[in-house]
């Protein structure tokens, strides 16, 4: 190399100058390399005082430069381990091979030197620059940077988008840490090409990333940050994500608390500010559903103590809040503190890889057979990030089409372990996001006089119209509908998983715009048997329809009223909502109520009418048994059915039955779930219940022993106005029975639901069914036998008189009679003696039983 102030030496360095041309002070020397070779080292060194040059203790070294390019050194100076060479190109020339180089401690660099070729001139290149995690807490790069790369080709084959534009990808590896992003992020802005967007992912990085962008007018468009905390427009305000916002799993852990009854959780954290902030929003939201977090534990790195601390304040119900690496080291402590099984619930995030328990890792002395045992049954709440539908989004791919393509390119790579890989479709849909925000601002630009290659770090005309763009961005993309809400943040749906067996199966699907929770279809068998009762009221409706005595109709529909509330009285909680509960008592009572009257309360009006007409003194019977009219009958029936509506409406009025709760002692299940079971009854009760049980009951009991005793005065009675009176006061006496028997047993049992349920349901169907053949056999029978139908009550109801053989009937017809025959003897007589004509009278119109009867009269006469 040359200095230009001696062109005629070519010093190596100040302190190899052979010549002994003596310099003036502050006298400047440069040095120039041949060729294509550029300067490592100091370019310009000043003579001094002391007779020494400045710098002197560094090099300066020619070596092979870039063409058509330039080469910055970093740190600069001679290249030692860990020197950095970043390439650029020139204007117009685009690089071929790797931008950046490092000097490893052979004395090697670890890259070729890239060329720079001359631009195809019809494209112009956009560039984004990215950070792939490959490593870390999440490497998510793994997959993600082949799914972006692989979007971004199809992109640039595209005519109909960016057709003058071509983007390029250039990424580092950020291993998820925000230290090594910094550094990162300033190779990023401070070295060409200019950048026009920023995607970078982890939540930690993002948020660093996207605190600074806005400071050089850079849209940032993560694919995998989750972070709350990146939904703070004013903070960033100029980023996106199309991975949705980690609060979207906590109105789904909430739904599923509600759902099983969870009132007290726990929660362990790593201490970071995505899930510090994912905690807060979870503690807010159980605060409103009346849900109280009773633990809460943190860790740095090492998350022994916390699940010691876990352990000794009995969690059981846990929402665990960290990256997958520090996952196993959570379980690894979760086997050896025996805080799985049955007893326990755990809550995970969804988007580990799926066999992330059974990664070897050196930071955890567990077995895989130890991890496997503690993370059985787990629970997760995931993103749903792959579009279920077999649809063609903008991309013209399935989302199924997109998995065989990205496995192509991963090059057979197990999916389970390769990081990222569910996260691998937002990363693709991120790069469709950013390609049609750009094409959508070409026209605006072009309309202003500008161009998007005009961008720079200042212009921040171009930044609004890609974030326009961006914030009204709305495709199918092949991880589902990309929409971005006020805070640019993705909406979507929850997937609930669980571990069962060693692998994920879905168990269900939450949509939180919607508040709609869908489980996995199962096959149910929810039919009842059907109950033999329906086909007795069948037969007797078809009976009743074809019988004539209106009484014992009404009996055999009190009796299937009564029979009806079997149902209502073994309903419970279980199968109606709390709320319409009471409705099912109204049911009870009211089927009951109404029953009794119709079915007991005819049979007592034949009873009673029985007694009234044919018990009573001879001086008054001849007056009341002529007058025994239908009305009579129904007006009866009619004051007892109206009895028991009133008293049963002022009760629901005044007193209304609700729903009562009572407790038992809890119970302890054979099995060791460390769980207690609470034995609950469910009454039907009032304010004053006992004061209305103590009327109705007592009403109810003076009507049946009133029944009972007119049954029995009338058992030797013999009358064809009712002729089945017997029959009645037998089914009296078994009506009554029971029900002065069951009354008081059900009070008592009244806390054992299923031996009160069991007596009182069973004294209602023997009552009723004994009734029923009591009455209506018989009937029956006659009816087979004689092959017609027995008339003569409804004659008797009809005329108030019968005309059959009965003697006693027979009698009174024939002293009726005879009274008439004395009334024309005596007309005749008069006759006789006034005219003296002694012709017989007319006896043609009376009957022969009458004659029969007048003639002996005569003869005593």
């Amino acid at each position: 190399f040359r200095h230009s102030g001696l062109p005629d030496l070519l010093p190596v360095s100040p302190p190899s100058i052979r010549s002994v041309q003596i310099l003036p002070v502050d006298y400047e020397i440069e040095y120039i390399c041949r060729g294509n070779r550029v300067i490592v080292g100091p370019k310009v060194r000043k003579c001094l005082p002391n007779g020494t040059w400045t710098d002197i203790a560094q090099h300066s070294r020619c070596c092979k430069s870039l063409l058509n390019g330039r080469v910055t050194v970093k740190p600069p100076g001679p290249p030692v381990e860990g020197t950095v060479l970043h390439y650029s190109c020139h204007a117009g020339f685009i690089l071929e091979g790797r931008n950046i180089s490092h000097c490893t401690k052979l004395g090697k660099w670890d890259a070729p030197k890239p060329t720079c070729l001359c631009e195809y001139p019809s494209k112009k290149k956009l560039y984004i620059g990215a950070l792939f995690p490959m490593s870390g807490g999440w490497p998510g790069g793994q997959a993600c940077m082949p799914s972006a790369q692989m979007a971004l080709d199809l992109v640039n084959n595209r005519s109909d988008i960016l057709p003058d534009y071509e983007l390029e990808l250039i990424h580092y590896d950020s291993m998820c840490d925000p230290g090594e992003a910094t550094k990162l992020l300033y190779d990023l802005l401070y070295t060409e090409p200019i950048k026009i967007v920023l995607m970078p992912g982890c939540s930690g990085v993002s948020t660093l990333v996207a605190e600074a962008a806005r400071m050089w007018n850079l849209i940032v468009l993560s694919y995998g940050s989750s972070s709350p905390a990146l939904s703070n427009r004013q903070r960033f305000p100029t980023f996106f994500r199309t991975h949705p916002s980690a609060t979207l799993h906590n109105p789904t852990r909430v739904q599923l608390f509600q759902k099983w009854k969870w009132t007290r959780i726990a929660t362990i954290q790593q201490t970071t500010e995505v899930f510090t902030s994912t905690l807060d929003d979870l503690e807010q939201r159980t605060k409103e559903a009346g849900i109280e977090i009773s633990v809460r534990q943190s860790f740095l790195t090492d998350p022994a103590v916390a699940v010691k601390n876990l352990k000794r304040q009995d969690a059981r119900i846990i929402v665990g809040l960290f990256y997958e690496t520090e996952a196993r080291k959570v379980f690894c402590e979760v086997f050896k503190e025996k805080l799985y099984g049955k007893k326990y619930v755990w809550f995970l995030i969804g988007w580990y890889a799926d066999n992330w328990f059974k990664i070897k890792d050196p930071a955890i002395n567990c077995t895989v057979e130890n991890m496997t045992e503690a993370v059985e049954g787990h629970v997760t709440t995931e993103i749903v990030m792959l579009n279920p539908e077999t649809v063609r989004g903008v991309s013209n791919m399935t989302s199924q089409e997109f998995i065989a393509a990205l496995m192509s390119r991963l090059g057979g790579m197990n999916p389970e372990e390769t990081g990222g890989f569910q996260e691998a479709p937002l990363a693709y849909d991120a790069v469709w996001a950013l390609a049609l925000a750009l094409n959508k601002t070409v026209a605006p630009l072009k309309a202003k006089g500008r161009r998007l290659e005009d961008f720079n770090y200042n212009n921040h005309d171009i930044t609004s119209e890609i974030y326009r763009a961006l914030n009204t961005s709305s495709f199918e993309g092949v991880s589902g509908q990309v929409v971005f809400d006020a805070q640019g943040s993705r909406m979507a749906m929850t997937l609930i998983e669980q571990l069962q067996g060693g692998s994920y199966k879905k168990i269900g699907y939450y949509d939180s715009s919607q508040k709609n929770l869908s489980w996995t279809p199962n096959t149910i068998n929810a039919s009842l048997p059907a109950n033999s009762q329906i086909c007795l009221f069948f037969c007797l409706i078809v009976y009743i329809q074809n019988s004539q005595p209106y009484l014992n109709n009404m009996t055999a529909v009190g009796c299937m009223m009564a029979l009806a509330a079997v149902f209502p009285l073994g309903i419970d909680g279980h199968h109606v909502h709390r709320s319409q509960f009471p409705v099912v008592c109204q049911f009870r009572l009211w089927l009951l109520g109404l029953g009794f009257s119709l079915a007991y309360g005819s049979m007592f009006t034949k009873i009673w009418w029985v007694h009234t007409l044919f018990t009573k003194k001879d001086e008054k019977k001849e007056k009341k048994k002529q007058h025994l009219e239908p009305w009579k009958l129904y007006a009866t029936v009619g004051v007892l059915l109206a009895i028991d509506f009133l008293s049963l409406m002022i009760w629901q009025i005044v007193d209304p039955l609700h729903i009562t709760v009572e407790k038992f002692t809890k119970e302890a299940p054979k099995e060791d779930l460390d769980v207690l079971i609470q034995p609950l009854l469910e009454h039907c009760s009032s304010e004053k219940m006992n004061t209305w049980l103590g009327v109705v009951y007592g009403y109810k009991g003076l009507l049946l022993l009133l029944g009972i005793f007119l049954a029995y005065e009338t058992k030797s009675v013999s009358t064809e106005k009712i002729n089945d009176h017997r029959a009645v006061g037998m089914a009296i006496y078994n009506v009554a029975v029971l029900c002065l028997i069951t009354a008081p047993v059900t009070m008592i049992l009244s806390s054992q639901q299923d031996a009160s349920f069991a007596f009182a349901s069973l004294a209602i169907v023997f009552s009723a069914y004994i009734t029923l053949v009591v009455l209506f056999v018989p009937k029956m029978r006659r009816l087979i036998t004689r092959g017609e139908w027995q008339s003569e009550q409804q004659d008797t109801l009809k005329t108030g008189s019968s005309t059959n053989n009965n003697d006693e009937e027979k009698s009174r017809q024939l002293e009726r009679e005879n009274r008439e025959l004395q009334k024309i003897i005596q007309e005749w007589m008069r006759h006789r003696l006034q005219t003296g004509i002694y012709s017989l009278p007319d006896w043609s119109h009376m009957k022969r039983g009458a004659m029969q009867c007048f003639l002996p009269r005569r003869e005593e006469e």
